[in-house]
């Protein structure tokens, strides 16, 4: 886990690097919690919305020295903390892949393919986006 203290770290590292070099792309992580609230959720929902908008402001900020500032919302993603959080709490996952108009939970390569995009130049001219990765489960 990331403490808030390193991500601000990150960004006050790096950015000078990225403006001195003319050129840069970083993609933050979120969570589709932050756009449509999670139940029992709250302050993760908080937090995660918080990255969105330091994302889109850093985004704004950055964009005059040319420099790409994007955000990944996953969804949903059976990975090992889904997996025990599933342990402790039976038929969440069925209920989800159900709810899910894909009818399944996101892969951790479904998330990396957003991600690969936002850094390849493809994205060259998208800068403060977040990118829900849900499978449809909520369409913002």
């Amino acid at each position: 886990m990331i403490k808030l203290s390193d991500f601000f770290n990150f960004y006050k590292e790096i950015l000078p690097l990225m403006i001195e070099n003319g050129y840069g792309k970083v993609v933050n992580i979120a969570s589709d919690a932050a756009r449509v609230g999670s139940s029992g959720e709250a302050v993760y929902s908080a937090a995660k919305g918080g990255v969105i908008a330091f994302t889109k402001t850093i985004a704004r900020e950055m964009a005059r020295h040319k420099l790409n500032i994007n955000c990944v919302a996953p969804g949903p993603a059976d990975t090992p903390l889904f997996q025990e959080i599933g342990s402790y709490n039976d038929g969440i996952a069925s209920a989800l892949e159900k709810a899910i108009p894909f009818r399944r939970l996101a892969q951790p390569e479904d998330i990396a393919s957003a991600v690969a995009y936002f850094v390849s130049e493809d994205a060259g001219y998208i800068t403060g986006q977040t990118l829900s990765v849900n499978g449809g489960l909520t369409m913002v």
